[in-house]
């Protein structure tokens, strides 16, 4: 069983997301094993890139931040390395086309298999062009994860034969009835698991995805939390990632 099944066995799964190199290097590494200890079950790395168009505000400005501490792809490697010395929780890079093109793909997956990579998603990579990373990155034992969004229901079989690790479903600009609606319908298709990432920061909105959703994100609460704390925030992400994860 791989690092991500692990993650989605016979439980709900929380999806921590913060950016790479936010504060620098060292916390990052910190944060995430304190998302770890507070329940987390599989960590979602945001490699910074300078024109982050999938991302709200607040993680735009993570990226901002973290580039201005020289944050790089080769550090991100860095950090999850160091994170494998004592941790085995499935890790999952989110980036952009260009850097891993730019990168070249076949040193980039590479990169991510002696790192300890267990996915990667790439929200501006067409499905109708994903072949030509995903034939590469599955070479290295990375599962490219699918991205649906609610708009996309004639597309959703075509993506899911494909799909390998978990379905992502792009959900922020849809009611919370589109995405429980679409949801349930991915679910009569595949037996992957569906995780959405709905802006969940409250202990009301996790009970109520966990109805239907078998994996919540939660992305923009956790990067305010070091925004605001900066360097001191890991007893803040430990308690409000532990107090949405316990009522699971």
């Amino acid at each position: 069983m791989s690092r991500i099944e692990n993650a989605f066995k016979n439980k709900k799964a929380f999806i921590g997301f913060l950016v790479a190199g936010d504060p620098y290097l060292e916390k990052t590494v910190e944060y995430i094993l304190e998302l770890e200890k507070a329940g987390a079950s599989l960590i979602q790395i945001g490699i910074p890139f300078s024109d982050p168009i999938a991302e709200g505000v607040v993680v735009q400005e993570a990226n901002i931040r973290a580039l201005s501490k020289n944050m790089t792809t080769d550090k991100v490697f860095q950090i999850v390395k160091e994170v494998r010395k004592t941790s085995d929780i499935p890790i999952c890079l989110m980036t952009y086309l260009n850097p891993v093109f730019h990168y070249g793909y076949d040193k980039f997956f590479k990169k991510c298999q002696e790192a300890g990579v267990d996915g990667i998603i790439i929200p501006d990579c067409p499905f109708e062009e994903s072949k030509e990373v995903s034939d590469i990155c599955y070479k290295y034992d990375v599962d490219l994860i699918s991205i649906i969004a609610p708009t996309s229901k004639e597309r959703i079989l075509e993506i899911t034969k494909r799909a390998k690790g978990f379905i992502y479903l792009v959900s922020s600009m849809d009611t919370i009835e589109t995405v429980a609606s679409t949801v349930k319908e991915i679910k009569t298709i595949t037996d992957l698991p569906v995780v959405t990432d709905f802006e969940i920061n409250d202990q009301e909105q996790i009970k109520y995805f966990s109805n239907f959703a078998d994996g919540m994100i939660v992305g923009s609460a956790i990067v305010n939390i070091i925004k605001e704390y900066g360097e001191k925030a890991n007893k803040p992400l430990y308690d409000h990632v532990k107090s949405l994860t316990e009522v699971m």
